[in-house]
């Protein structure tokens, strides 16, 4: 690992300030990051460390009944403490290995935006609000491919806020050696319809299947997604895990299994 100066900011105007710097680069849990720079893939010369941001912690309901999870707010805690969106602590609570858990952050998550993260599909099947030091995003605005998002640079997601659905599960299947979901899909039953979020299969990272979303705000059950048959293969990761054709057929299985366990 190259040596580098680490900040640790007390407040988001703080952090901003320090990650004006052309040098600088956001660090939340370090999960991603850290790794990548002791492997020498990435480098930065100053660290800007978010984890002592004590106003970016913490989970709360506003007025509306979204909750409301700091940026800085580990996995841990989520899995603990978000117990108003049962399908979200789920999630949160099978995110790799309790290592990870206890130093990974929602935040880091959403900005690194891994094509087989578990976040992104429980924003995105949530129609989660990113709220960032400078606006509000809207989940289907914030993830442009994989490793892609809507954030300029600098940017720091301070807080997401999530609408509670009626109904809603998260299936993983999982990859044993990463603990990372070779598919995943979020499932979220609203009065207005459903939404359904599809993570690990796709080359472009998570994505919403409208036509699964279709089919079950007419009908919410598993039989309604058989129906359906599997999504294109070619538009499917393949690796030495699985191929595009079973990753596409795990979409729908994982589909029916989600929608099984929200009913």
């Amino acid at each position: 690992m190259h040596s580098f100066e680490l900040v640790k900011p007390a407040t988001i105007q703080d952090a901003v300030a320090a990650l004006k710097s052309d040098e600088a680069q956001a660090l939340g849990g370090g999960q991603t990051l850290l790794p990548t720079m002791k492997a020498r893939l990435a480098q930065a010369e100053q660290l800007v460390a978010l984890s002592g941001v004590a106003e970016m912690h913490g989970i709360c309901v506003d007025d509306d009944g979204r909750i409301c999870i700091g940026g800085a707010t580990t996995h841990a805690t989520v899995a603990r403490e978000a117990s108003g969106y049962p399908a979200l602590a789920s999630l949160a609570g099978r995110i790799g290995d309790p290592a990870v858990r206890n130093r990974g952050t929602i935040g880091g998550s959403l900005a690194n935006n891994d094509p087989s993260a578990c976040y992104p599909a429980g924003v995105l099947a949530s129609n989660a609000t990113v709220v960032t030091n400078a606006r509000e995003i809207d989940a289907d605005d914030f993830f442009q491919g994989m490793f892609e998002t809507a954030l300029d640079e600098g940017e720091i997601i301070t807080e997401v806020k999530f609408p509670v659905p009626e109904k809603a599960a998260y299936e993983k299947f999982l990859q044993p050696a990463s603990r990372f979901p070779l598919v995943a899909v979020f499932v979220a039953k609203f009065s207005d319809g459903v939404r359904v979020a599809v993570t690990g299969a796709s080359g472009d990272g998570v994505f919403r299947w409208s036509e699964a979303e279709a089919a079950l705000s007419a009908n919410f059950s598993p039989d309604a997604v058989k129906g359906l048959g599997d999504l294109d293969a070619d538009d499917m990761i393949s690796d030495l895990h699985g191929d595009g054709a079973y990753r596409a057929h795990l979409v729908s299985v994982m589909t029916a299994r989600a929608v099984k366990a929200a009913v």
